[in-house]
C-alpha cells in the first residue's frame, strides 16, 4: 500500500518544517539555546539522505566545526527519521560529517515521522537557510519549493520572514543567461549588478563590461539604461500586393488626370490615401482648378 504524502496547509505547514532546521546554522554560537535531543543513537546508525540537494562541503568548515564539537559537543541534535533499523539523516548532514572527524561515537538525534516529500522539502529550507549560499543557489532553493510543493512567495516570505519584494527579486535572477549566473556564483557581480541586467538585451555582453570595468551597481543600471535607449534601425516594410481592382481603378485615374495616382488600403479599414504626383507647376495649378471645380 502506498503511503501518499498528505497535502498540508501551506503556510502552517512550511512554518512547522521551517522550526526544525531554524537553528541548523548556529553549531558554533554559544549564545544559541541547544534544543533537547529525543535519544542518542550510534553513530554508525546514522545514514544521510541519498535525495540531499546539497553536495559539496567543504573540507575547511567541516575541520572548523569538527573542532568545535570536539571541544562542546553538538548543540543542535540531528534531525532523522527512523528507516528500517536505521537513522536517515533529514536536516544536520554536516554535524554527522564533522562528528565522524571529531570521532564520535554517538550523536544526539530528534525523531520525526517525515514522508519523502517533506523530508526533500526540510533538505530544501536548511540548505537555504545557510550563511554561505550565493543569490543564484538561494533562488534555485525558492523555486523549487514553489514548483515541487506548491508554496507561494506570499507564504514563503511569511515562513522565512523576508518581504516578498526580496522573494521575487531573487527569482528573477533565475531568467539571466547561464553565463551571468555563474559570474554571480563566483562573486564576481553582486546580485544588484545582476539586478540592473535583467532587462537588457545583451546581458551577457553587458556583464562582461561591469566585471572588466569594476563597475559599480549605479554605474551598471546607466549602463543598461543607454542600451535600452539605443535606437533600433528600423526595418524595411514588405509592400502589400496591391488587389487587381485597385490596379485598375489607380489606371483610369492616372489616365483622367494625367498624373501618376497611387492607392493605399488600411488594412482591415475601408479607410486608405489617394496620392497624386505632378512632375511640374503647370500640372499642380491644373490640378488645383480642377479640385475647385473651375474650367
Amino acid at each position: 500500500m502506498s503511503n501518499k504524502p498528505k497535502n498540508r496547509g501551506l503556510g502552517r505547514g512550511l512554518s512547522a518544517l521551517m522550526a526544525d532546521v531554524s537553528n541548523d546554522q548556529v553549531e558554533t554560537s554559544e549564545a544559541s539555546a541547544p534544543r533537547r535531543a529525543d535519544t542518542i543513537v550510534p553513530i554508525e546508525q546514522v545514514r544521510p539522505n541519498p535525495d540531499q540537494p546539497r553536495r559539496t562541503f567543504t573540507e575547511d568548515q567541516l575541520n572548523e566545526l569538527a573542532q568545535s564539537i570536539k571541544e562542546k559537543g553538538i548543540i543542535q541534535p540531528l534531525i532523522v527519521r527512523q528507516v528500517g533499523g536505521d537513522y536517515e539523516i533529514v536536516a544536520g548532514e554536516r554535524r554527522w560529517r564533522a562528528a565522524q572527524i571529531a570521532k564520535l561515537h554517538e550523536v544526539p538525534v530528534i525523531l520525526r515521522d517525515y514522508n519523502d516529500t517533506e523530508v526533500l522539502e526540510v533538505a530544501i529550507i536548511e540548505n537555504i537557510q545557510r550563511a554561505d549560499l550565493n543569490p543564484v543557489e538561494e533562488a534555485a532553493g525558492y523555486r523549487q519549493l514553489m514548483d515541487k510543493f506548491g508554496h507561494t512567495q506570499e507564504k514563503l516570505a511569511e515562513a522565512l520572514g523576508k518581504s516578498r519584494s526580496y522573494i521575487a527579486n531573487l527569482l528573477r535572477l533565475l531568467n539571466l543567461p547561464e553565463d551571468v549566473q555563474e559570474m554571480l556564483k563566483a562573486g564576481k557581480l553582486t546580485a544588484g549588478h545582476a539586478r540592473a541586467l535583467i532587462t537588457a538585451e545583451n546581458p551577457s555582453t553587458l556583464a562582461a563590461r561591469v566585471v572588466a570595468g569594476g563597475l559599480s551597481v549605479r554605474e551598471t543600471e546607466r549602463l543598461a539604461n543607454e542600451t535600452k535607449s539605443d535606437p533600433k534601425p528600423a526595418k524595411p516594410s514588405t509592400p502589400r500586393e496591391k488587389d487587381a481592382d485597385t490596379k485598375a481603378l489607380e489606371g483610369d485615374l492616372s489616365a483622367a488626370l494625367k498624373m501618376k495616382v497611387t492607392l493605399s488600403h488600411e488594412p482591415g479599414t475601408e479607410s486608405g490615401t489617394m496620392t497624386i504626383r505632378y512632375l511640374s507647376l503647370d500640372q499642380l495649378d491644373t490640378l488645383c482648378r480642377m479640385l475647385s471645380g473651375e474650367h
